[in-house]
């Protein structure tokens, strides 16, 4: 999942081995540093790429076996080396992040696809690595179920979305429904943006349902936290549902309740 999803699911240090620990603490530094490049303070673009290119420089020292001398870079090194993780997830979440960058709207569903493939998939792929679970089967499930995460995080992002400017709302789903982006600005909450929300939230929806049976066949903890996962995800788009499409004035969050309900539903799956 994208790393700013770890808000609604904080449930891989309780589920992870202890051995793995370390190695997902140096792929989270790594992803959240760079995504904070992209997305926080006051930096103008250039500043925001060339810090970016920098982190891009330092992947390419560590696949040429070159000396380190950041501690993030070095620890995140002998991460990749001792499990032998490909280096290709990485260059992708660096990919994304440099086109937050820049590019603020989304004309279609295929283009907004492919940025959930550079921004979310690596993760849940670095993840089966991890696992040495990185079949071809698993890793279509889980870039689903990654990609679906990623829609979730959009559509209840709306409004914070905006204030940066950015619509990850299609564009030609927006034409469909006629639902332009002064009415994003205004928060209209009527018909047309009902009917529009409850179609990105069924999408979302079917997509998850469909990669779901992956955490049915991973074992152990790596199969409880997929399960979570993937129950969390479908306990937001209720609360979309819930909020009747009306995310900027009820963002869903999961509280205590919501964890009860999805730690039952876990168990029942």
């Amino acid at each position: 999942m994208a790393v700013d999803h770890y808000e609604n699911f904080p449930v891989a240090s309780i589920l992870l081995p202890a051995h793995l620990r370390p190695a997902v603490k140096a792929i989270y530094a790594f992803a959240r540093s760079a995504d904070d490049i992209a997305d926080e303070g006051d930096a103008e673009p250039a500043q925001r790429l060339a810090a970016l290119a920098a982190y891009e420089k330092q992947l390419d020292k560590i696949e040429a076996g070159t000396a380190l001398a950041d501690p993030m870079f070095q620890t995140l090194a002998d991460v990749i080396h001792q499990y032998r993780l490909p280096l290709t997830p990485f260059r992708d979440l660096l990919s994304a992040f440099k086109q937050d960058v820049v590019t603020k709207r989304y004309q279609d569903f295929d283009s907004l696809l492919d940025y959930c493939r550079r921004s979310a998939n690596p993760v849940g792929l670095l993840m089966l690595h991890l696992y040495q679970a990185a079949t071809p089967e698993n890793v279509r499930d889980s870039d689903a179920i990654c990609s679906s995460l990623q829609l979730i995080n959009f559509w209840q992002d709306v409004a914070i979305d905006w204030e940066k400017e950015r619509i990850y709302l299609p564009r030609e789903d927006l034409q469909r429904f006629s639902v332009s982006e002064q009415d994003i600005a205004g928060a209209t909450n009527n018909q047309a943006w009902r009917a529009l929300m409850q179609f990105e939230i069924n999408r979302a929806r079917a997509m998850m349902l469909a990669a779901a049976p992956l955490a049915r066949r991973l074992p152990g903890r790596i199969g409880w936290e997929l399960k979570m996962v993937v129950q969390g995800g479908l306990r937001i788009l209720e609360r979309l549902e819930q909020a009747d499409g009306d995310v900027f004035r009820h963002r869903p969050k999961l509280g205590k309740t919501d964890w009860c309900a999805i730690l039952w539903r876990t168990i029942v799956m």
